[in-house]
């Protein structure tokens, strides 16, 4: 007994001037500023993603105090150290009881450690089964409780504690043992996580002798419990029950794509990373790309991508980069949403769309879908025909190819899609001269992610904003690319586009919410691609192979579409139906709708008989009253068109007649939709009067304004131009003139060849009744 007593008192004085020491000598100390943290992706909900392993090998996932059940705070301080409050960093009591019953050689050892002085060996390591070790641990405690309060202690000791296996503190191991955040512990949980630190290796679970252990411990801690707690003694039951724990072998493997892409984002030294996905959606979109691509397999369908943005706040919602991250046969782990591929008709709806801005259409203005010719590139439709006049709504859910090349070549070359895909920073773009034309079609190479990000531009009403992998991201102020009006009119028109197999739905199965969407094939059929808006939402649907193999299935429509709309129909089943949308029409568009003629488009006049409302911009758009549509007297005996009102009623009748320029009047004709065109005047003295102020002048189409030409020397006698004009259809001749020299005769929308000279020439033409049109244009030799 004696030798106890001076055993205590040595370790006292030994204590005092360790104290007095470390105060006057130890700078403040940081608790965990050197611990290596594991990486660690939650969703918006809180959901793990993926748990990594910390530098050394160790799960540990940093969450502040804040952050942890509060039972399992108390529950913690109950079983280790119930007077953590109150004692200096050790407790004096306990280490007399402990050394009592060590030096009387009692059963099993009594722990003495405080919650301080556990931080303590864990901070630094020591080897406390020695009385040196010992010691030391008690020293440093007094050293933390000096320089850190009971927050930044319990907080410490809660992200490093030992519970089982190489899982450290309470955040890893509410993940890995119960898939959730340690905010969102039940109280049987949280028992469960407060006796294993004390006893790691016996209390892990994973085997029955050690599940058996870590249930004793809990009973205990119960008793214990419910004196404070007696409300609770439902517990017993609830304990009695088998464990539902899972191990580090169960942790998931979610989302691996952006998570890889997340990790070099990254510069958080500790904690977790919220991403904005939600993993219900998740694992929605993963499961219809499952089923999809089994039901096709025969087919050759092996891997698909899919992107689904919530454009309101442009956060990522579900990711997925290959059908299968560990198939090598299909190198699932290529991430698919970031690699660049033809897009196809695709990036048409931006065309379009600049097309609006620029005043070029509005939706019902009737394009010429027909053979053409820009600068030697010659366009064909997918179908491999051609369509005639079709107006703009139709040329773009219908995916014609030469109205989008025609477009693309009449719009301003500093405002076309080029610096528009510039502008929104896509990558590795080619100088605008690679490309050409060709870039309407597909082929400026663009991703999944940033034609989602396109397509949210359309729904944000042409403001563009970056995407956003987490929520606490900060939303940007975005780049304005489009109108308002121009956005809003665009996904007005591609939402009228039937949906594939539509007529297979029964009505009563169909959703009458909106999706705006389109298709794009690739190149050679290598790439099959959908996009679509609706509701809140942007989904973008790639399928195809990683390796560039061609397929002739892999077509937009029929390949990638179905796809897409069975995950949309998966989408709205689960979700209600939103209040407002981007199909809203709100007061600040500056859109208006009219009367307009449903054959050509224009403003309804008073000789249209069928009629439409359509929107246009006011100010921009190309608007006026339609002309096509004229009342003409017709003679009754000779069906030929008179001059005027016949002073006798009875000798002729009015009709309304369409007067179409000669071009579209050919396309109408060649695509089997005769019009009804006025016949020819009768020969009056006051007819060709009558004529020149009913029927238009000639039109030149070819050169077009502005151009300039280049030919190389040497070539000059290759180097023709074609010269084409439109009139109406009583004009059978015009004539052509280059400067005061003439050429000789053409019919409308029929081409006579010039051989091109160089210099500036004026360049006209002139119908029957001397009404003429002019182009000026430079002609340049260069070596």
């Amino acid at each position: 007994m004696k030798n106890l007593v001076i055993r205590l008192a040595k370790i006292s004085a030994i204590l005092l001037a360790a104290f007095a020491l470390i105060v006057a000598l130890v700078p403040k100390l940081r608790l965990l500023d050197d611990t290596s943290f594991s990486p660690c992706y939650v969703d918006r909900n809180g959901r793990l993603l993926r748990l990594g392993l910390a530098d050394d090998d160790r799960y540990r996932v940093y969450v502040p105090l804040e952050k942890i059940s509060p039972e399992l705070v108390e529950m913690t301080l109950l079983h280790e150290d119930r007077y953590f409050h109150e004692h200096a960093g050790f407790n004096p009591f306990a280490l007399v009881r402990a050394s009592w019953a060590d030096a009387r050689g009692q059963g099993r050892r009594l722990g003495a450690s405080t919650i301080t002085m556990q931080l303590a060996r864990l901070h630094y390591h020591f080897n406390t089964r020695t009385v040196w070790g010992k010691l030391c641990q008690i020293v440093a405690a007094i050293h933390i409780e000096c320089h850190c309060s009971k927050h930044e202690i319990l907080e410490a000791y809660l992200n490093l504690a030992p519970y089982g296996r190489n899982i450290e503190g309470a955040g890893a191991a509410s993940l890995i043992y119960f898939g959730k955040e340690p905010g969102g512990l039940s109280r049987v949980e949280a028992m469960t996580l407060a006796v294993i630190p004390q006893s790691p290796a016996r209390r892990s679970p994973g085997s029955a002798v050690h599940e058996a252990a870590l249930r004793k411990a809990r009973e205990i801690l119960l008793t214990q419990w419910l004196q404070s707690h007696p409300e609770d003694d439902r517990l017993h039951g609830v304990l009695a029950m088998p464990l539902e724990m899972k191990l580090p072998r169960d942790l998931p493997f979610r989302a691996p794509h952006l998570i890889g892409e997340m990790a070099w984002r990254d510069e958080s030294p500790k904690g977790e990373t919220r991403l904005a996905l939600d993993l219900s959606l998740q694992d929605l979109l993963e499961r219809q790309t499952a089923q999809y691509l089994a039901t096709r397999k025969t087919e050759g369908f092996k891997n698909a991508c899919a992107l689904l943005i919530d454009y309101r706040t442009m956060e990522i919602r579900a990711a997925i980069g290959s059908a299968d991250f560990g198939d090598k046969d299909i190198q699932g782990q290529v991430d698919g949403l970031h690699s660049q591929r033809s897009p196809g008709s695709a990036l048409k709806p931006f065309i379009y769309a600049l097309a609006l801005d620029e005043g070029l259409i509005q939706p019902n203005t009737l394009l010429k879908d027909a053979p053409a010719s820009f600068d030697g590139y010659d366009p064909e439709n997918f179908d491999h025909d051609f369509a005639g006049p079709i107006p703009a709504h139709d040329a773009l859910i219908q995916s014609r190819n030469v109205p989008a090349v025609d477009l693309e070549s009449r719009l301003d070359p500093h405002r076309n899609l080029y610096t528009l895909l510039s502008a929104a920073a896509i990558r590795h773009l080619q100088p605008q001269s690679h490309y050409g034309l060709t870039i309407a079609l597909g082929s400026a190479e663009v991703s999944p992610e940033e034609i989602g990000t396109l397509y949210a531009m359309l729904a944000n009403r042409g403001v563009l904003h970056p995407l956003r992998f987490t929520p606490d991201q900060p939303m940007e102020t975005g780049l304005s690319l489009l109108s308002p009006e121009a956005s809003y009119l665009t996904l007005d028109m591609l939402k009228d586009a039937p949906r594939p197999g539509a007529v297979d739905v029964p009505l009563l199965a169909r959703d009458a919410r909106p999706v705006a969407w389109k298709t794009g094939t690739s190149f050679s059929y290598r790439d099959a691609w959908s996009a679509g808006v609706f509701d809140n939402y942007v989904l973008v649907v790639w399928v195809g192979n990683f390796d560039g193999e061609e397929n002739p299935e892999f077509v937009g429509r029929t390949a990638a579409a179905p796809l897409l709309f069975s995950m949309i129909d998966a989408i709205r089943a689960r979700e209600p139906i939103p209040a407002k949308t981007c199909f809203t029409l709100t007061p600040d568009l500056n859109l208006r709708q009219v009367d307009l003629c449903a054959v050509s488009g224009m403003i309804a006049g008073p000789n249209c008989l069928h009629k439409v409302k359509g929107w246009f911009i006011p100010g921009k758009s190309p608007i006026a009253v339609c002309d096509v549509h004229r009342r003409v007297w017709i003679d009754n005996l000779t069906g030929l068109r008179l001059p005027g009102e016949p002073k006798n009623p009875a000798q002729a009748h009015a009709e309304v007649r369409e007067f179409w320029p000669s071009d579209l009047s050919k396309l109408f004709q060649a695509a089997g939709l005769p019009r009804r065109a006025p016949p020819s005047i009768a020969k009056t003295e006051t007819s060709s009067a009558i004529a020149h102020d009913l029927d238009k002048g000639p039109t030149i189409v070819s050169p077009k304004k502005g151009l300039i030409y280049h030919i190389r020397v040497g070539t000059a006698d290759d180097e023709m131009l074609n010269l084409e004009a439109t009139a109406e259809t009583s004009r059978d001749h015009l004539h052509w003139f280059v400067d005061a020299t003439y050429l000789g005769i053409s019919e409308p929308s029929s081409a006579l060849l010039w051989k091109l000279q160089p210099g500036r020439h004026v360049i006209r033409a002139v119908d029957d009744l001397g009404r003429a049109d002019s182009r000026e244009i430079t002609v340049t030799s260069v070596e």
